[in-house]
């Protein structure tokens, strides 16, 4: 079974459906995908924009480290892995994870298991920009018990 596979670090926006798209085009063994997409939130926060900053090569190569494990863990005929750099404002796609697989179990468990990993540990840092100032967004506790479920 082959498992096509996209990373991109990006600052322009991705449209989800047109990454859906080239994912399945002429592909009859998928018969399930899971997206999810990340979205830079305001509101009542009060965050204006947030800056995300990476170290290239670096960042790719640790997110394929990943695809690859989920690649060995789960039936998956396709993944891609879109993530954002640079500045962003409240309602633009930071990230995107697809999975792809035969059947929903597989692709569901794909995603999350990236999405996990991306949240925890991904070579990323991010910066809040708010009326008070900018602070840089500290790692959270749930995210790294949410990432530690899936350590063997």
């Amino acid at each position: 079974m082959t498992c096509p596979v996209t990373i991109r670090l990006q600052t322009a926006d991705f449209d989800i459906a047109a990454e859906m798209a080239t994912m399945t085009k002429g592909r009859t063994d998928i018969g399930a995908v899971v997206s999810f997409s990340g979205i830079c939130r305001g509101g009542d926060d009060g965050v204006a924009a947030m800056t995300l900053g990476h170290y290239p090569g670096m960042a790719e190569a640790e997110i394929a480290r990943h695809v690859d494990e989920a690649k060995t863990r789960w039936p998956l005929t396709g993944i891609t892995v879109i993530h954002r750099y640079g500045r962003v404002v409240p309602g633009d796609n930071i990230v995107l994870v697809l999975t792809a697989s035969a059947h929903r179990q597989a692709a569901f468990q794909g995603a999350e298991f990236l999405m996990d990993y991306l949240k925890a540990n991904a070579p990323f840092w991010k910066s809040e920009e708010r009326a008070a100032g900018n602070a840089w967004v500290e790692a959270q506790t749930h995210d790294d018990e949410a990432a530690a479920r899936w350590k063997p």
